[in-house]
């Protein structure tokens, strides 16, 4: 009875104290800013076509991190560093936001020359004034197209082409980004299995010889994982394995 009595006083004195400071609040007579919305017709074709320029940038800017993760090198290094993470046994070392930090990093690195370009032929020309909005997009679109067919397999190509019955082009970059954009992602995820299959080639051997000689010893209890681990550690520290990781992952957007 004596807590149910200190709550409800300890609840009024609350709801006074509130009471109080509100009434305190509005004697002030502080201004409180307000926003205001509007919608008004359009008066001319200018200011439609103003509008609908608006809601499509808007649009992109929204979808913009995926566009630029299926158009640059992010997608082969992040699922190549996964996979030695895999392979080395390691659940959540290096954490994801290594993983993804460092993926970004590589991705800028590689792709500078790439955005270089952008701005230079497409950026800075528009907000000059030099170029319509049209044809800075175009002149966007040349570079990425000029890095992605240098990555993309004609097969992967001759796939969407095919199932469009177009004709193959005489170069890669005169592509629509529809066709050219999953042809590229395809090819770049081939890429990265078959240098993520090669990783795992060695730590696959390991494992196996710490497989066999603990059922030689008839230590059938034991997990090989716990034995091969730092055997897999060990080899990876001594031929500096992030280091021929990344060189390779360099190397082949070369």
């Amino acid at each position: 009875m004596r807590a149910r009595l200190l709550s409800i006083l300890f609840a009024s004195i609350t709801a006074s104290i509130f009471v109080h400071s509100t009434l305190a609040f509005a004697a002030t007579n502080i201004g409180i800013p307000g926003l205001s919305l509007s919608v008004a017709p359009s008066t001319g074709p200018t200011g439609v076509v103003n509008t609908v320029q608006i809601l499509v940038m808007l649009t992109v800017l929204s979808i913009a991190p995926a566009i630029l993760i299926m158009m640059t090198a992010f997608t082969r290094i992040v699922v190549v560093l996964s996979f030695v993470r895999s392979a080395l046994a390691l659940q959540t070392t290096p954490p994801n936001q290594v993983i993804i930090g460092l993926s970004l990093f590589l991705t800028l690195f590689v792709m500078t020359p790439t955005f270089s370009a952008v701005n230079k032929n497409a950026i800075q020309p528009y907000l000059a004034g030099h170029m319509s909005q049209t044809t800075a997009i175009a002149q966007a679109e040349y570079p990425f197209k000029v890095f992605m067919a240098k990555q993309t397999r004609i097969q992967d190509v001759e796939l969407f082409l095919q199932y469009r019955h177009e004709a193959q082009p005489k170069s890669l970059t005169t592509l629509p980004l529809t066709t050219l954009v999953p042809a590229f992602v395809i090819s770049e995820l081939e890429t990265a299995f078959q240098i993520g299959f090669m990783i795992y080639i060695p730590f696959l051997i390991i494992d196996l010889v710490v497989a066999t000689t603990l059922m030689s010893l008839g230590m059938m209890m034991l997990p090989p994982v716990l034995i091969s681990l730092p055997f897999k550690l060990l080899l990876f520290v001594m031929v500096d394995g992030w280091y021929l990781v990344v060189k390779s992952l360099l190397a082949g957007f070369h």
